[in-house]
């Protein structure tokens, strides 16, 4: 296990891992991320091995909603919430756009998005193709980790790399929400508000 300080030049060593298939840890602003390249099977496959769960869906992070687009179908009320909200802790499940492997969507339709506001993980998933796999870098059932001791401690011996960028500011996963249907559904409360979303909804 290969522990370094989030320089931009340990940000592209991670980047060039995750396009070579490997696995990375990496800070957000909301708990530390378990990352690979969201196209590479195998990748996914370990992913899920690691955290020792397999049958939830991978959230994506994106480097922007660009990025976002190319794997999602938005919606009006997802263009206003997105606008709102990203980059931010607040992931969007909508209609995929893109084919994965059943390994990051474990037979769903649907892929959760977001765009983090952190720039270790934005400038990550940029280097990567403009996605990554974010998901909490803990094992299923365990405490999600807001530094990169906590995540090493968890499973560090599982991954290629760890990018230590301090705490996480937030220290706990983003609010998730379901667009994918005809009504809007919190899966996850998080950071960001019912109330929030319904103000932002309603502009």
């Amino acid at each position: 296990m290969e522990v370094l300080q989030a320089t931009d030049a340990a940000i592209k060593r991670a980047a060039a891992i995750i396009r070579m298939g490997g696995v990375v840890i990496y800070p957000t602003e909301t708990v530390y991320g378990l990352g690979c390249h969201p196209a590479d099977i195998d990748a996914a496959k370990r992913v899920c091995t690691i955290k020792g769960r397999a049958d939830k869906p991978l959230p994506l992070a994106c480097a922007d909603k660009e990025a976002a687009r190319r794997i999602v179908r938005f919606n009006s009320a997802a263009e206003k919430l997105a606008d709102r909200f990203w980059p931010g802790p607040l992931m969007l499940v909508l209609p995929a756009a893109i084919e994965y492997s059943i390994w990051v969507t474990h037979g769903a339709s649907t892929l959760g998005v977001r765009v983090p506001d952190h720039p270790v993980a934005l400038r990550l998933a940029e280097l990567s193709g403009g996605v990554i796999v974010s998901t909490s870098a803990n094992k299923s059932g365990a405490p999600p980790p807001a530094t990169a001791q906590e995540a090493a401690d968890q499973i560090g011996g599982e991954v290629d790399l760890i990018l230590d960028g301090g705490p996480a500011p937030l220290t706990r996963p983003s609010t998730v929400l379901d667009l994918s249907g005809d009504h809007a559904w919190i899966l996850r409360q998080g950071p960001i508000t019912a109330e929030q979303i319904r103000e932002a909804l309603s502009i």
